[in-house]
């Protein structure tokens, strides 16, 4: 038909029946990794307690305004770990943690990561990660950067300010301290080991190098003193104590809570966090929210030094936190040496030879104020990985020696892991993330979702062994003695069957999933869910069928039993059980302990030579309430009979498998229960505290000044610890933090205590960092939180020390503002951050 005129009224046209197709939903694209005008841009909005929001149009962006909030809060600590992994610390501060003492602390570590490799794996591996962790990268460190040149000296965190080690860093630098951090549950603590192994006959000291010494910029205020030089012709002592590592150095624990529908009076997902981390060192936790208008919107916690990436928190649509696996992530493997090389530079697997790699290296030592020398040294490395030698129980001889292989030796993952968790709109996407990366290097994961699933997961990166191994392993008598003597899986070198390629697969992990709750409080994946244990998993997750820890009891005790009235529960009852300080012992043998020292009257018990009255701690412990809150009278009595009972408990009834979360129970009211009551008295008498006391009179917060020395501001802190079977848990490290930032702490009186005669109490500096209770609404998520040491580690600035008060003053949380309405109605600062002002 032509044009012609229009006289066509279309009547006979059929009218169709088809429904007419849904609308196309267009598929969200990628987000934008790169910036891609050359110009980096983000909107910093703070809000009260010193909070930064982050907006950006791309991770690059958004990652550089991260990067300058960071270095502003925390500036020392990042610049203190980039030394440590790019092993840097012997030229900037000597070889020695304690000056002169020969410890090599500083040679063990910088000898030691170089071992490791990490640094030449960034610089061999940054080109090809993917485009979003590049642009984090490379975003966070331009933001650091920044901080760094537009804040005068006199303005930055004084414990570092103007030190020659706090430099610009790059992606490499921030590289290398990722795949750093990722060993620390393994190989980073075989240091010492790896500094020490050499074949039979050959020394493990390091040389001075031929070159001669150099004069490097070093801050002579920071040279620690030489020691009398010895026959390895360096001029300072080499002695160190090298000692087997323990698994879990830095204690870390945490509770987590994912609870689903079933479970909540809404009906929609909740989230309990509550990371039991160290509140002082590398290990800060740290709260921000980024917003990529389209693409990501996500508000929590993380450790010092994740590029924009949050660790534990939640977004529109899932919430999440992690807890410290009970999973191993490295096996020692024992070498058979080859007899007929004298070097003992070759082994044996499945009869054919294999070397045994010899890897020079070479670092910068600090020796006097201005002058450095360089040292070099010798590492052995295998097909395993690492040589290690433990004197008296890894020996490299004519014959054994042996070596580490850490499933996270390389881990490239780790942002892209936790990114596409941020991203994640449903528990499908989420799950999805474990699916595709393997960076969730330490950590169990318990999740919620908006409309109400939880989700289980120990998806920390643990050697996927062979069925033979995990056969041998938990069968040959040898191999499980040897395990339990070393504390960590020991296996034969010289058979390819026991070795392994790359971690547990997803689909083999431990997980639950459903509408009811899952848990974690560092006892194993076993108990997640009571009704659902899980079992069939690689014994390197850890065990089943155990005695379990009473602070995990007793969050099994809350979860099934402390509902409301309509048996779900509400972030209110959440948050209540979370800060309520009760003790899981306590509840289970206070009675039974009265009423054995009221018997026992003023008749003293001897211990430890000394007779000792215990009327005056039995009348304290009569005082008590039951909790560990600051007005709390006697709690500290407690406290102290609970370590004793732990070294040799009287419990009434034992363990039963039946009753995992309810046994053992009972105390026994015998002469042991009543010597160990009298040992908690002598321990506070020696300590010169009052019997009488409250808890907040004697348990406290003390930050540092700059230089390392007491504050002298003691602020009285609430909250129990794991020997007693609390939840909200607290305590005290009194040795390395991880950095070498001063800062001072209090010794304990003795091993069986961590009490302090010199504190007159405990100095609280761990525990409970970045809590969060979180539950979906029809409004969306909601939120309250608190970061217990608050969020900037720079003495005397306004957000150094205000939510610790908070928490002093009446443990609580605060709200977490999430939308952009709560934002600008607390908003106290902002700052439009543009690198085209550099």
């Amino acid at each position: 038909m032509g044009c012609g005129g229009n006289q066509n009224d279309f009547d006979d046209v059929q009218t169709s029946t088809t429904p007419n197709p849904a609308p196309v939903v267009p598929t969200p694209s990628s987000v934008p990794a790169f910036d891609t005008d050359g110009v980096l841009t983000a909107d910093i909005t703070w809000t009260t307690y010193g909070v930064p929001h982050v907006k950006a149009d791309n991770l690059e962006s958004m990652a550089y305004g991260v990067g300058y909030a960071f270095a502003k809060d925390n500036l020392c600590v990042l610049a203190d770990q980039i030394i440590k992994y790019n092993s840097e610390r012997s030229k900037y501060f000597g070889p020695d943690e304690q000056a002169g003492s020969g410890d090599s602390e500083h040679l063990i570590n910088d000898f030691g990561f170089l071992t490791l490799g990490i640094r030449e794996l960034a610089e061999q591996n940054l080109a090809g990660l993917s485009a979003n962790s590049r642009a984090m990268f490379q975003g966070y460190t331009a933001g650091y950067n920044r901080y760094l040149a537009d804040t005068p000296v006199a303005e930055q965190d004084q414990s570092c300010a103007g030190q020659p080690w706090v430099t610009d860093i790059d992606s490499t630098d921030l590289l290398t301290y990722s795949l750093g951090v990722a060993l620390l549950p393994g190989a980073a603590n075989f240091l010492g080991p790896m500094f020490l192994a050499a074949p039979e006959g050959e020394s493990y000291l390091p040389t001075p190098a031929a070159s001669a010494s150099i004069t490097s910029h070093v801050d002579t205020n920071s040279i620690l003193a030489s020691g009398t030089p010895t026959t390895n012709a360096a001029p300072f002592k080499i002695n160190p104590t090298i000692e087997l590592p323990e698994k879990n150095p830095q204690d870390m624990g945490s509770n987590g809570w994912g609870l689903g529908s079933d479970k909540t009076t809404n009906g929609m997902g909740m989230v309990l966090g509550n990371p039991h981390f160290p509140h002082t060192g590398n290990l800060r936790f740290w709260q921000f929210h980024t917003q990529i208008p389209g693409y990501l919107n996500v508000l929590g916690g993380s450790l010092t030094g994740l590029p924009g990436a949050v660790n534990i928190g939640f977004n529109e649509d899932v919430a999440w936190t992690h807890t410290f696996s009970t999973a191993e992530h490295f096996v020692v493997y024992q070498l058979t040496l080859d007899e007929d090389d004298n070097t003992g530079l070759t082994h044996r697997v499945d009869g054919s030879k294999r070397t045994i790699y010899e890897k020079p290296m070479q670092i910068e030592v600090a020796v006097a104020p201005g002058q450095t020398i360089m040292l070099d040294k010798t590492a052995y490395y295998t097909n395993y990985g690492p040589m290690i030698e433990v004197p008296g129980s890894f020996d490299w001889t004519d014959t054994n020696a042996y070596a580490i292989k850490d499933a996270n030796l390389p881990n490239f993952d780790v942002v892209d892991h936790w990114l596409a968790m941020n991203m994640a709109t449903s528990m499908d996407e989420f799950k999805q993330a474990f699916m595709d990366y393997d960076g969730v290097i330490f950590n169990n994961t318990m999740a919620a979702s908006a409309d109400g699933q939880v989700f289980y997961i120990d998806d920390s990166t643990v050697p996927n062994l062979t069925e033979t191994a995990i056969s041998e392993l938990t069968s040959n008598p040898v191999l499980v003695q040897t395990k339990q003597a070393a504390g960590f899986t020991v296996l034969p070198g010289f058979v390819s069957a026991f070795d392994f390629d790359g971690p547990v697969p997803y689909n083999e992990a431990p997980k639950y999933e459903g509408t009811d709750s899952v848990q974690n409080s560092n006892d194993s994946f076993w108990l997640t869910n009571l009704a659902s244990p899980i079992t069939g998993v690689s014994p390197l997750y850890g065990d089943v069928d155990y005695q379990q820890t009473l602070r995990s009891r007793l969050g099994q005790q809350f979860i099934e039993s402390e509902a409301g009235s309509d048996s779900t529960f509400t972030p209110q009852e959440v948050e209540s059980l979370l800060l309520n300080n009760r003790s899981m012992l306590a509840d289970m043998v206070l009675p039974s302990l009265l009423q054995a020292c009221t018997a026992q009257g003023s008749d003293p018990i001897t211990v430890n030579g000394e007779d000792v009255d215990i009327t005056e701690g039995c009348a304290a412990l009569a005082s008590w309430d039951g909790t560990m809150n600051k007005d709390s009278v006697g709690a500290h009595v407690f406290r102290e009979f609970a370590f004793q009972f732990n070294s040799d408990p009287q419990w009434e009834t034992p363990f039963s498998l039946d009753n995992p979360v309810t046994t053992p129970s009972g105390l026994l009211q015998n002469d042991t229960t009543l010597a160990q009551f009298a040992a908690a008295v002598q321990v506070i008498n020696q300590a010169g505290v009052d019997l009488d006391a409250t808890l907040g009179e004697v348990q406290f917060v003390e930050r540092s000044l700059p230089d390392g020395t007491a504050s002298g501001e003691k602020l009285p802190w609430a909250g129990a610890h794991n020997i007693e079977g609390g939840f909200n848990v607290f305590n005290i490290v009194p040795d390395n933090n991880g950095t070498l930032l001063p800062r001072h702490t209090y010794e304990p009186l003795n091993s069986n205590t961590i009490m302090s005669a010199e504190a007159e109490g405990y100095h609280i500096n761990y525990g409970s960092s970045w809590m969060m209770v979180i539950n979906f609404t029809e409004e969306g998520p909601k939120g309250r939180g608190l970061l217990s040491y608050s969020q900037s580690r720079s003495y005397g600035t306004d957000h150094f020390l205000d939510q610790t008060e908070l928490y002093s003053t009446q443990p609580t949380l605060r709200e977490l503002y999430f939308t952009d309405e709560e934002i600008s109605a607390n908003t106290i600062s902002t700052l439009s951050l543009s690198s085209e002002e550099n």
